[in-house]
């Protein structure tokens, strides 16, 4: 799982970037922060007049996913105005995927799943292989996060890593990458079946009728008290919530951790506040560099499901009551 620590100079960061492009926040800090070298995996393009649909097609080694693009009905999308960020794995690394996947994500009834996937590798604005190396990550088109990495062994975007950077287009900006990567296909209540931590909150979901909603197409923020959090109410109280006669107060208090949308742990330090489905809303702090949700500390955050995100935390918050 996730985790995020928090500075007081991470947050100004943030703030900065939730606000402005990458390129403009990487600008605002220290050239200290800004200003280290590239790694030597990353090669530079150059400025083309081109959409990026049409500069996939004329390096010729994207016809994989130009096909894909185009059965998924996403082309007039990427020749659109963007800006967009686009990761684009090579004909290569679509040969990659197991057999028999490529052929199965082109037929028509599995568009959706193939939309999905494709709009996984793209990112909505412009980032620069120098933004790219100097963020934890960004929020796909699909909704989903995808995550970056920089070492000594190059760029990794998802576990793929970037073969050539900064080929700019008239819509954006496209890196090339080695592998095809992959967005959750488990929404938020499989998600955390299989986390093996959130036995006692999936029970209480289902006892309140919540567990249909939280497997809709969202999408939901969810702040996941884990078993020891619920233990630690005692066996007693959980007995009582889980009576059919406290169905209602139950469910207020499990929408409490339910924030309609997706809010990562940037969003949350920036907004502040968020109200939840409840319909109270929820603080958010940061304290010693960690992030606190209504006096509950924030565990893991960041954790992608089809249908939302999930942030672990360590206790369960209680709604303000009437």
């Amino acid at each position: 799982m996730k985790t995020t620590t928090f500075t007081a100079a991470s947050i100004a960061v943030l703030t900065i970037a939730g606000t402005l492009s990458p390129a403009v926040a990487c600008d605002k800090m220290a050239k200290s922060t800004c200003g280290s070298a590239q790694p030597a995996t990353v090669t530079l393009g150059t400025l083309g007049a081109a959409d990026i649909v049409d500069t996939a097609v004329s390096a010729g080694s994207f016809e994989t996913l130009v096909t894909a693009v185009k059965a998924a009905g996403l082309v007039d999308a990427l020749k659109g105005d963007g800006p967009f960020t686009v990761f684009a794995p090579t004909d290569d690394a679509f040969a990659k995927l197991p057999k028999g996947t490529l052929h199965t994500l082109l037929r028509p009834e599995n568009r959706a799943l193939l939309t999905s996937i494709l709009t996984f590798h793209v990112v909505p604005g412009q980032l620069s292989a120098r933004d790219v190396t100097r963020l934890s990550g960004a929020s796909s088109l699909n909704g989903q996060r995808i995550d970056f990495a920089t070492s000594d062994a190059g760029v990794m975007i998802d576990g793929a890593k970037v073969l050539k950077a900064d080929i700019e287009c008239r819509n954006g900006i496209i890196h090339v990458i080695d592998s095809v990567i992959m967005p959750t296909t488990q929404d938020i209540v499989d998600t955390a079946n299989s986390a093996g931590q959130f036995g006692t909150l999936l029970a209480a979901a289902k006892a309140a009728g919540l567990a249909g909603v939280l497997k809709s197409d969202g999408p939901f923020t969810v702040l996941a008290p884990t078993d020891a959090a619920f233990a630690a109410l005692g066996q007693q109280k959980i007995h009582e919530l889980l009576e059919p006669a406290n169905k209602p107060l139950l469910a207020a208090i499990l929408k409490y951790h339910v924030i309609p949308g997706r809010v990562d742990a940037i969003g949350a330090v920036k907004a502040g506040s968020a109200k939840t489905v409840q319909g109270s809303k929820v603080q958010f702090d940061v304290r010693d560099g960690s992030l606190f949700v209504d006096g509950a500390r924030v565990l893991a955050t960041d954790i992608d499901a089809s249908n939302g995100m999930i942030h672990v935390i360590d206790k369960v918050i209680l709604p303000p009551m009437n």
